[in-house]
């Protein structure tokens, strides 16, 4: 499937391992998929990010996403689910980090104890990629951009989609503004 990404398709991937390496994490997730699309800079998903989420809306996003690895990387929903079942989260997270100190929650703690060097891709990635092949085989598209991985992020669920979805990054909105003339 690799040899369908294109040259910033491919170096969006490598930025996200850089991005699991640079934290500590153990896999490589939707989240460092994304932290990576938004390094990125003059490529169809770069400019639609622009557009969608400019520079001043950012810090809002990362915020979210910082939000998200504190809570373990529940999404909203979940944290709603378990309010409905009389479990507050935010009082969870905040009783650990008082006793373990902060972030102790976070998904993205180092793990001294691992044996290989290279970043394993979590499901959730392994599906963000196949769902880029997927939508770039239903528009007829012949090798796999990076819009077609922020697409397929707009669908994977969770807190990426989330958070994408909170700023008004929607497979409907990253669709009409990859298929622009300017980006095309």
């Amino acid at each position: 499937m690799f040899e369908r990404f294109t040259k910033a398709a491919r170096s969006v991937v490598q930025g996200a391992v850089e991005h699991a390496e640079r934290s500590g994490a153990e896999v490589v997730t939707p989240e460092h998929l994304l932290l990576s699309l938004l390094d990125r800079e003059d490529t169809p998903a770069a400019t639609a990010l622009r557009t969608l989420c400019p520079p001043d809306r950012r810090p809002s996003l990362l915020s979210a996403l910082a939000d998200s690895r504190r809570r373990a990387g529940l999404s909203r929903a979940d944290t709603d689910a378990l309010a409905d079942l009389g479990i507050d989260v935010g009082a969870i997270v905040a009783r650990v980090e008082e006793t373990h100190g902060p972030g102790a929650l976070s998904t993205d703690r180092r793990d001294s104890g691992r044996l290989s060097g290279r970043r394993s891709f979590s499901r959730d990635s392994k599906n963000t990629l196949e769902k880029s092949l997927r939508i770039a085989l239903a528009r007829k598209d012949r090798e796999i951009g990076d819009e077609h991985l922020l697409l397929a992020l707009t669908l994977t669920g969770g807190v990426v989609a989330e958070a994408l979805a909170d700023h008004g990054i929607t497979y409907t909105s990253v669709d009409t503004a990859v298929s622009a003339p300017a980006t095309r």
